[in-house]
């Protein structure tokens, strides 16, 4: 199922067949910043290997496109299967991951489960950290030995799947806690992938805005408006809590609510004026962090004005009110 991604150097996309308008997924990855440089080039020295990925980000941020470029890149022959770990029946969990003997009557696709329909293939567990322990070790136990024993079966089969998992929260911290397996951590963990935040990726914000834009304006068959400098800047300096599935409603809005350019005022953030602070902090822990000693002394000559002028702009508006 390769051909379900859409590539270029920069840039990451559902095919059509593949979008829902009731998914929570992001539905879009760009690498233009520098973070996102890095990640790519991770990504492909992983998709190279036989070694089973952990992607580690928040929801919303592409853990799933990420999954499907490795499979791509890596040009194993069979099925790209996904699987929400959470839509899994409890009841019924081990049948439906290894697989069941069946009975005569039932078609082989059900009676492979998920393992035997990713044969040859890549199987992707979104949220993994919502397996039950016990689904936990047998996982791990297929993983080891390429083989999995199906729910009534008399012997194991063999199997050949490529496991890329997902999750949005600290398995490290999971498996301190007694909720996720030690072993099958670290297994997963020789592989990782760490999607950084949308508003830790600043570079890849405008191109994906304009990415949006053109996708619905192409689907509701109306002209491409500009995106005005201030919406621009309010873009980049915003905090993004949704990350990308909260970029791509915001520029579905302000397509329908703008004319030939949008400003700022389109822009329906579900956290308005709350995150531009975040963002200057943000980006000065980033600055103290990686600046050498001259960067340093310039941001701390900075500060120094910045201090004064911001007392003076407070004092200024506390007389006036």
């Amino acid at each position: 199922m390769s051909q379900h991604v859409q590539t270029s150097p920069a840039f990451l996309s559902f095919a059509d067949a593949e979008r829902s308008p009731l998914s929570i997924r992001a539905r879009a990855l760009v690498f233009f910043d520098p973070r996102s440089k890095r990640l790519l080039h991770q990504l492909e020295e992983l998709a190279a290997t036989s070694f089973a990925v952990l992607i580690q980000g928040d929801m919303g941020t592409g853990k799933e496109l990420l999954a499907r470029q490795i499979h791509q890149r890596s040009e194993r022959a069979g099925l790209f299967v996904a699987v929400n770990c959470g839509a899994i029946s409890k009841q019924f969990a081990e049948a439906e991951l290894f697989g069941h003997a069946g009975s005569r009557g039932a078609s082989a696709s059900s009676r492979a489960g998920w393992f035997g329909s990713a044969n040859g293939g890549t199987l992707y567990l979104d949220e993994i950290g919502d397996l039950s322990l016990p689904l936990q070790g047998k996982l791990l136990a297929a993983l080891e030995n390429h083989e999995v024993t199906r729910v009534d079966a008399l012997q194991p089969t063999p199997v050949n799947v490529r496991l890329v998992a997902a999750t949005s929260i600290d398995l490290a911290q999971a498996v301190l806690v007694g909720k996720f397996d030690q072993r099958l951590y670290h297994y997963l963990n020789e592989g990782r992938l760490d999607l950084p935040l949308l508003r830790e990726r600043p570079a890849d914000i405008l191109p994906m805005a304009e990415y949006f834009l053109g996708l619905y304006a192409q689907r509701l068959d109306l002209p491409i408006p500009q995106i005005s400098v201030q919406a621009q800047l309010a873009l980049e300096t915003y905090g993004w809590p949704g990350n990308t599935r909260e970029l791509e409603n915001v520029m579905h809005f302000a397509l329908l609510v703008s004319g030939a350019e949008i400003l700022e005022e389109h822009l329906k953030f579900s956290q308005p004026g709350e995150t531009s602070l975040q963002r200057i902090e943000q980006q000065l822990d980033q600055l103290v962090q990686d600046g050498d000693a001259a960067v340093l002394q310039q941001l701390a000559a900075l500060f120094s004005r910045g201090v004064q002028s911001v007392a003076e702009a407070a004092r200024a508006r506390s007389k006036v009110s």
